[in-house]
């Protein structure tokens, strides 16, 4: 699945002739590290020789005095192959991916190898401490966060960690998602002006996926204080009636029972966004917005200050984009966007969204896509053990054109992402000027 990686800056070197230049090596808009050319294409080689033509064209040297203009051109395509190089999971997967990133992270924050401390905090507020070494990733720290509270080895890929904020009105902004072979340590340490904590939470976006964990104690604990600080954020609406079912049930700490009730609840196990603008129906809109279950709801306030809110279904879309707009007027964040196109009564129309999470909805729109097509999947094999042979073939055709969804990432160019036949996701990028 490809990773929503930038290169948003080229910094030219003055300590030789020639022109030199350093390349910001962004992940989800937030700074990994810092490059040059030559050490990206000494890494290029070393995926060469493990993986061969699976790892796409490396962009070419240049063997006159670097401008400012080529190093942009530059800038541009190596961005784009840091971003198809990451459809091959093997690719993600491997010691030398992993082992790049870890030296990259820890060389630009000059943060060495060592024994520390690290918090990570549940939902409830309470944190384990956990002693890890800085440069362990963060499939490493989830393990070892799941074997100290006795989550099942199986049960960890429902699970990940994310950088989240609290803020003094009660509010919980989650900011990103942590990539598994992120250094949190460090990334913490990068990220200390924006006052992060590095939290586990669940990974998926269908609410039925629950009952694949209720028989685990620790995954019960984990879905139950989520889904209290859910109902106590605002992110869940139950009824008045409901409401006073969860309080009992709660006061009976009788766990199963109320993840059992919430799961009928509007909004439960959603991603609820940070306040935004959006320019549906019209310009300069504010909307909240919950994400999950296979639709992005967004409650909008008109300039008539009327609300109406709308459900925009995964079905209906057939691709997105997210975009750097530029540092806002006061130079202090970048301005985001995502837009999708949506089929509205049949007829196809963009609708964009300027929110600084405009990166962690497409990685929900992604894991929604993904839990459809495996669904979609388990469905097809099902299908052809029950059913006669003469209606297979037809019967298969129809499922796999429903897979056809478009789907996509911007950085700084549009582009579109289509469906990758292996990973059911995506596929190589087509780079389209809209």
């Amino acid at each position: 699945m490809k990773l929503h990686f930038s290169i948003t800056a080229a910094e030219e070197l003055r300590e030789r002739r020639g022109g030199s230049y350093l390349y910001s090596v962004c992940l989800e808009g937030f700074l990994l590290g810092k490059a040059r050319y030559s050490q990206l294409r000494r890494w290029d080689a070393q995926l060469r020789r493990l993986f061969g033509s699976a790892v796409p064209a490396f962009p070419p040297k240049f063997y006159l005095v670097m401008t400012k203009s080529m190093a942009d051109e530059r800038r541009s395509q190596l961005e784009q192959y840091l971003q198809n190089v990451t459809l091959d999971s093997n690719i993600t997967n491997s010691d030398v991916f992993i082992g790049f990133f870890r030296k990259l992270q820890q060389d630009t924050f000059k943060i060495q190898t060592q024994r520390a401390f690290l918090d990570v905090y549940l939902a409830d507020g309470s944190n384990i401490r956990l002693d890890i070494q800085t440069s362990d990733t963060a499939e490493r720290v989830l393990e070892v966060a799941s074997c100290k509270m006795g989550l099942s080895r199986e049960l960890i890929k429902y699970f990940s960690l994310f950088f989240f904020q609290d803020h003094d009105d009660g509010a919980l902004s989650v900011v990103k998602k942590v990539a598994d072979f992120e250094l949190p340590y460090v990334s913490l340490q990068s990220m200390k002006e924006l006052h992060c904590k590095l939290g586990i939470r669940k990974w998926y976006m269908d609410p039925s996926l629950d009952t694949l964990l209720m028989d685990c104690r620790a995954s019960l604990n984990l879905l139950y204080m989520q889904a209290v600080q859910e109902v106590k954020r605002n992110w869940v609406r139950p009824t008045e009636g409901q409401m006073q079912e969860l309080e009992f049930l709660q006061k009976n700490a009788n766990k199963a029972k109320f993840l059992e009730l919430i799961r009928e609840m509007q909004f439960y196990g959603y991603v609820r966004l940070d306040p935004c603008i959006c320019d549906y129906p019209e310009e300069g809109c504010s909307a909240d917005i919950h994400v999950g279950n296979n639709e992005i709801n967004c409650c909008i306030e008109l300039p008539t200050k009327q609300t109406k809110e709308v459900s925009f279904k995964i079905k209906r879309l057939r691709c997105w984009q997210v975009t750097f707009l530029g540092a806002t007027k006061d130079g202090e964040d970048d301005t985001l966007e995502l837009r999708f196109e949506y089929n509205d009564s049949g007829t196809w129309q963009w609708i964009t969204l300027y929110t600084k999470q405009a990166f962690l909805l497409s990685s929900c729109l992604k894991k929604m896509i993904s839990e459809q097509m495996m669904k979609a999947a388990k469905k097809g094999q099902e299908m052809e053990i029950k059913m006669p042979e003469s209606t297979k073939n037809s019967e298969k055709s129809s499922i796999q054109q429903k897979q056809v969804v478009h789907s996509g990432f911007i950085s700084r160019k549009r582009f579109l992402v289509r469906p990758n036949e292996e990973d059911c996701v995506f596929e190589k990028i087509r780079e389209e000027d809209l």
